[in-house]
């Protein structure tokens, strides 16, 4: 009864609300509540080969397999969520969506364990600025599930990009021509790497910076799993 009691308590006085509606949550361990999760449109690309992320990097990276979790639409739910925690310092909900990444993951027969993850890097400036690279938060939450290290430092974006958002696609592959290069190169040999991004559009950020360690590592095995993928 006292347990009861101080639960309900500490409920009151510190409510635990859904990030996406606001309304309150029961339990401590969801971030978004059943209502949101159903507006958020999975897609079962982890569990489908010849999905449209791994067509849209066909011809243009090695790649063994690729997925996004989420469709990404614009004024979308899922938008105002990414937004929270690349923007507006939510670190805990861009872990809590790295967990759900991780569990497709496991539940997939088409990725193997990985050795190693790879967040794709932000420009040290603007890391700074943000406090934290949300792809590395990501990586964070699927390395809990999958239980494998994230190697934080394999590769560097050692030049500033503007945002790829109003970008045409060759726009986009010129921005990010030469930026990335390996750097923790025992990391790296003969790894099954998996490389973790927030969004995918065209996919050419994350082509350039898989190029990068594909180039300097040949004998990797490399697959790409994104939180969500904006169709052009």
């Amino acid at each position: 009864m006292l347990k009861a009691v101080f639960h309900s308590v500490s409920h009151l006085l510190f409510p635990h609300l859904c990030n996406g509606c606001g309304s309150d949550l029961i339990s401590g361990r969801h971030l978004v509540c059943l209502k949101c999760h159903q507006l958020l449109a999975e897609t079962g690309f982890a569990a489908l080969p010849g999905n449209p992320v791994e067509k849209a990097l066909w011809g243009r990276l090695i790649c063994n397999s690729a997925m996004s979790q989420y469709y990404f639409t614009k004024d979308s739910l899922l938008q105002n969520l990414i937004h929270q925690f690349k923007y507006k310092n939510n670190k805990e909900l861009a872990h809590y969506f790295g967990v759900l990444m991780g569990e497709a993951l496991r539940a997939s027969a088409r990725f193997p364990l990985p050795d190693v993850l790879v967040p794709l890097p932000l420009f040290p400036d603007k890391e700074r600025k943000r406090g934290y690279n949300q792809s590395a938060v990501l990586c964070e939450g699927i390395a809990e599930v999958l239980q494998v290290p994230v190697c934080y430092n394999a590769v560097l974006r050692i030049r500033y990009t503007s945002t790829q958002t109003l970008k045409t696609r060759m726009e986009r592959w010129q921005n990010v021509e030469g930026v990335f290069v390996t750097a923790e190169k025992a990391e790296l040999q003969q790894k099954r790497i998996l490389l973790v991004d927030d969004v995918i559009t065209t996919g050419a950020t994350l082509e350039a910076c898989g190029n990068a360690i594909v180039e300097d590592f040949p004998d990797v095995q490399l697959s790409v799993a994104t939180l969500a993928y904006a169709a052009t």
